[in-house]
């Protein structure tokens, strides 16, 4: 009897530490936060890129394009363009223009230039002009002033004016009607940006033009 009754009691004992054990709340286990991801930077690493070349290496740069100018590579003008500054163009431009000895070469450059959308500046556009004084005729007259309205220089626009008035006079544009070559003044004026057309050499301009539109208008008039 005595042995039943501590049985018992062991195993009411045993029952009631397996229901305390189970009932027990268990303690989350919550694992440490990963580390964050770090990419592997190898020898040739893709952080090594272009913003990250130093002065020297961008001087380097640019001291090549401007040599390949001076070989007379006109495609240095696209990534001296790059670049987006027009200091630095204008020098690629102007080794090109000074190694343009000829019109054949001065012609190429210009066209190449105007093709690709690239600025005209104050050099290039000049050296048309001169260009053009010496051998003028119809096709040539109209490619000088676009090029000169390209340059956006309304002092330069103005001399070609004058220029192209003064040789229409002496009979050297005589392939040039008096309303083709208003028109072609006109219309390239507005070629001109409205900062370049509102200055004061743009009010100088005007007054050109409109001397210059009163003279053909009268030679056209009595021509017919």
């Amino acid at each position: 009897m005595v042995t039943f009754l501590i049985t018992s009691f062991l195993v009411l004992a045993f029952f009631i530490v397996v229901v305390y054990l189970w009932q027990k709340p268990r303690t989350s286990f919550k694992s440490p936060p990963l580390p964050p991801f770090m990419e592997p930077r190898g020898l040739f690493s893709s952080n090594d890129s272009a913003g990250s070349i130093g002065p020297a290496d961008r001087e380097q740069e640019r001291l090549a394009i401007i040599q390949r100018a001076h070989d007379g590579d006109k495609s240095a003008l696209k990534d001296a363009h790059a670049e987006s500054e027009p200091a630095f163009y204008n020098t690629v431009l102007d080794a090109l223009v000074n190694r343009a000895t000829n019109e054949p070469q001065l012609l190429s450059l210009s066209s190449y230039v105007t093709r690709s959308e690239l600025p005209v500046n104050t050099m290039l556009a000049r050296a048309v002009y001169e260009a053009w004084r010496r051998s003028p005729d119809r096709s040539s007259t109209a490619k000088a002033l676009h090029i000169v309205a390209l340059a956006n220089d309304a002092s330069l626009f103005g001399e070609i004016v004058e220029a192209a008035m003064i040789l229409w006079r002496e009979g050297k544009l005589s392939d040039t009607s008096p309303e083709e070559l208003r028109a072609l003044l006109e219309g390239e004026f507005w070629v001109l940006s409205s900062n370049s057309r509102s200055s004061g050499a743009g009010f100088l301009l005007k007054r050109t033009l409109a001397s210059a539109r009163r003279e053909l208008e009268t030679s056209a008039h009595v021509n017919q």
